[in-house]
């Protein structure tokens, strides 16, 4: 009887398509086998289709940068607390940003390409299956890995070694638009019970900004876009509880009848676009004088200011204290620390040496010397505390998932091709990916 046929190992396409989906924005890029990636490999780009009320046109994706009146958009995301829930847009601009006609992005044909896809940890079992139907049945793509995409921090190479093993220990603290996670990731693998999730994100400090402004200068409920603008160009964080406190006092104009000077040094004046001659607005030091002539004008154009002084830091602060507004959870080092807490006493100590800070809100000027100024309060004098913000917090990410990426032997171990989808199902992806979950 002749011997059985052993089948013969699947080959792996030579590029993968890396993807950090996120809910704000989609990191994306092409990786070449054995390659050496860096953050210019990486493109950037609004995961959003976004309708105007005024001009009638509808932008998908980067096609917002060619906007030129962002007041009363619509916006539809499809990525909610982390997870893609609508794959009707979400294919549309995958299809618009990765294999179609967008200019300046990654093109790839998916049947010879390999997918890496990055999710939120605890993503529901059904939102999984659904994704790696869309992935192998509509997309086709050769072969695909789905994996929690703060892990990928882990692959970084390590600057005391060489080696291309993920770092044995890395907390990394992931502030980004839909909430913020503390995820403690042992030698690539994510420990999950030790998960602590924050809902304070990006976003819920748009909403917060919005309804601010809204009810002390103008009606900005409809103006999510531009009060994004304006959150990135002007919040920062008080470098601890009392200087809070005091830059209260600072900014608090005083009674009706008893009038207080704003101190300049806080407060500043955002010039409001009229996206006619100005697309975008701007910050600028505040001047009264400068303010009342502007608002009064009858020569020249009249400026719209709005003034912002408390908002500026009473925002961000929902990431230290979220009790602020009501909200029942702890600020992020208390959290941090019940993290830490949930770990063996060897693993608490390699975590607190290498705390890693991605996401968006890491880049709001005073987060981390309040946040490093809070954890070292909190932590016990024997331990050596190490933090500190990635390079790039938005593509730091992606760059991790890149690094595996580009190493074939490493990738080979944990994609599933298509041919193995088609053979086996759902079950197989299920089961391989488990290991993230």
């Amino acid at each position: 009887m002749a011997p059985k046929s052993k089948k013969a190992p699947a080959t792996i396409a030579d590029k993968t398509l890396v993807v950090d989906n996120g809910a704000y924005t989609t990191k994306a890029g092409i990786v070449v086998a054995s390659g050496e990636p860096t953050y210019d490999n990486c493109h950037v780009f609004q995961n959003c289709i976004a309708r105007s009320t005024r001009d009638r046109r509808t932008y998908i994706a980067s096609e917002l940068d060619s906007c030129k009146d962002f007041g009363g958009l619509a916006f539809r995301r499809p990525v909610e607390k982390g997870f893609i829930v609508n794959w009707e847009s979400q294919k549309a601009i995958w299809e618009h940003e990765l294999i179609g006609s967008a200019k300046g992005g990654p093109r790839c044909d998916p049947r010879e390409t390999n997918l890496l896809l990055t999710e939120k940890p605890n993503c529901p079992r059904e939102l999984q299956k659904n994704c790696d139907e869309i992935v192998f049945e509509l997309f086709e793509f050769a072969a695909y890995y789905r994996c929690v995409g703060p892990t990928m921090n882990a692959h970084h190479p390590s600057p005391h070694s060489s080696s291309t093993v993920p770092q044995e220990c890395v907390l990394v603290v992931d502030t980004s638009y839909s909430d913020t996670t503390i995820l403690p990731v042992y030698s690539g693998r994510l420990i999950q019970s030790a998960v602590r999730r924050l809902t304070v994100g990006g976003k819920l400090l748009t909403n917060y900004l919005k309804e601010l402004c809204s009810l002390r200068h103008y009606n900005m409920m409809e103006e999510t876009y531009l009060l994004n603008e304006i959150k990135e160009a002007v919040s920062l964080v008080a470098l601890s509880e009392q200087q809070f406190a005091s830059d209260l006092e600072r900014t608090w104009k005083g009674r009706l009848g008893d009038r207080k000077p704003l101190d300049p040094s806080i407060v500043v004046d955002y010039k409001l676009p009229d996206y006619e001659q100005l697309i975008h607005g701007y910050a600028r030091p505040h001047d009264p004088e400068k303010v009342r002539k502007g608002r009064a004008a009858v020569n020249h154009p009249r400026e719209d200011i709005l003034t912002l002084g408390n908002e500026r830091f009473a925002v961000p602060e929902l990431l230290f204290n979220p009790g602020d507004i009501g909200i029942q959870e702890v600020g992020l080092p208390k959290a941090i620390m019940e993290s830490l807490n949930a770990l063996p006493p060897m693993l608490k100590a390699g975590m607190l040496t290498n705390i890693v800070v991605v996401g968006g809100n890491a880049l709001i000027p005073g987060f981390m010397g309040r946040l490093e100024s809070e954890l070292r309060a909190l932590v016990p004098s024997q331990y050596v505390l190490g933090i500190s913000r990635a390079e790039d917090p938005i593509k730091h990410t992606w760059l991790g998932a890149a690094c595996l990426a580009s190493q074939p032997q490493l990738l080979k171990e944990v994609l599933v091709t298509k041919a193995e989808y088609d053979e086996l199902g759902s079950t197989l992806v299920a089961r391989r990916f488990a290991g993230e979950r």
